[in-house]
């Protein structure tokens, strides 16, 4: 029985994971020993009224609450069970190292989920990782730790996962390129001028997929697309100007990866979060899965578009910064953190989002070797930065 740490278990990965572990653990008559996954911990960011909900279906060890007063209310609330309750930042961390978790999952949104990432690899957990800004920020920590303990990193995206997939048994086989596929979001073919009347509304509707709020928008500035170009030259070894992003409307091709001799794999599945997160906490085993089958003569057609690096900013200057490296990546990543919460309270433009990151690699702390300290210093920098713009 896998015992996992969950952080964010009220967000969209975290809700469909426990949705993944009631199949494994209780449907579909899997042998309880080979499937089943036992939550130990939950964590939540405030929404304390699903938190207690999935804290009394799943029962852990502990529970952790990043806002303080929603701690409280939900000390008060489980105050009847034995679940421990935690909260802040340091809270988050020791869910995310809890001593009887074998596997820490982090769905956790944005930056705050680089610091659990750490503790978990250094308390000798595997790590399921949703949180791609781990990576982006601190690349270079976060593998030199995952080397030093011995422990797993699986990926969780859909996208890592099926570059994943795709590169099992290629034993010593020549990696020649990683063919990253993108939705393109909502706006794909849009001019600079639609770009400039976008309202919050309308960019928080993604034609295939069901995600949180700020994912949503980095979808839609292709953003999120610059982050996983980075996440992925980190994940399997290659330098940033080894993966290219393919605009695929249909997101039934999660991802590709070509060979030196020019054979293409790719791993395809209706678009359905399901399976790469299954995969990542059953992995090397399949089991069977909720999500839909693939009937390619329903979906007729697949296609394949460049992407719009003039009018969608971030992701070119996401990846600019990926090939500049060390603290770099921070930085853009952290401007980009702000610059979608003030287009989310309506203080800056859609297209200003991509103007910010643009901005920010140009003025982006060129130094290669850093500590924890250092990411988050560039971190608070950048969004100081982003703030200044407006």
């Amino acid at each position: 029985m896998k015992k996992l740490s969950l952080l964010g278990s009220t967000g969209s990965i975290g809700t469909q994971t426990l949705n993944v572990v009631r199949r494994l653990s209780r449907d579909g008559g899997f042998p309880v020993n080979d499937a089943a996954v036992k939550i130990v911990a939950l964590s939540a960011h405030s929404n304390i009224e699903l938190l207690e909900a999935q804290a009394r279906e799943f029962e852990p060890e502990v529970v952790s609450v990043f806002d303080e007063s929603a701690a409280k209310a939900v000390k008060i609330k489980l105050a009847d069970t034995n679940i421990k309750v935690l909260s802040g930042i340091s809270g988050l961390c020791e869910a995310a190292a809890w001593e009887s978790a074998d596997t820490t999952l982090n769905s956790v949104t944005g930056m705050i989920g680089l610091r659990p990432t750490l503790e978990a690899i250094s308390a000798k957990k595997d790590i399921a990782l949703a949180n791609k800004e781990t990576l982006v920020a601190a690349g270079a920590l976060v593998m030199a730790a995952v080397k030093e303990n011995s422990v797993r990193l699986l990926p969780v995206d859909s996208e890592h996962s099926a570059i994943f997939q795709c590169l099992e048994g290629s034993h010593d086989n020549k990696l020649k390129k990683i063919l990253l596929t993108a939705s393109g979001g909502p706006f794909f073919g849009k001019t600079p001028a639609e770009l400039e009347e976008i309202k919050p509304q309308d960019a928080l509707k993604h034609p295939n997929w069901s995600m949180g709020a700020k994912i949503t928008i980095d979808s839609a500035t292709m953003m999120n697309k610059g982050l996983e170009v980075i996440e992925a030259a980190w994940l399997f070894g290659v330098p940033v100007e080894q993966v290219e992003v393919l605009v695929h409307r249909e997101s039934i091709v999660h991802s590709m990866v070509e060979f030196a001799d020019n054979s293409v794999i790719a791993q395809l599945g209706v678009p359905d979060m399901g399976i790469p997160i299954q995969y990542a906490l059953t992995y090397p085993e399949r089991f069977p899965s909720p999500a839909a089958e693939l009937d390619l003569t329903e979906i007729g057609n697949l296609t394949f578009y460049k992407p719009d690096y003039n009018n969608f900013k971030c992701l070119p200057a996401c990846i600019e910064a990926g090939r500049m490296g060390g603290l770099a990546p921070a930085m853009v990543n952290g401007a980009n953190e702000e610059a979608v919460r003030l287009f989310l309270e309506g203080r800056i433009s859609f297209a200003a989002i991509g103007d910010i990151a643009e901005e920010m690699v140009k003025r982006a702390n060129k130094r290669e070797t850093y500590a924890l300290e250092d990411v988050l210093e560039a971190d608070e920098e950048a969004r100081g930065f982003a703030r200044s713009l407006i």
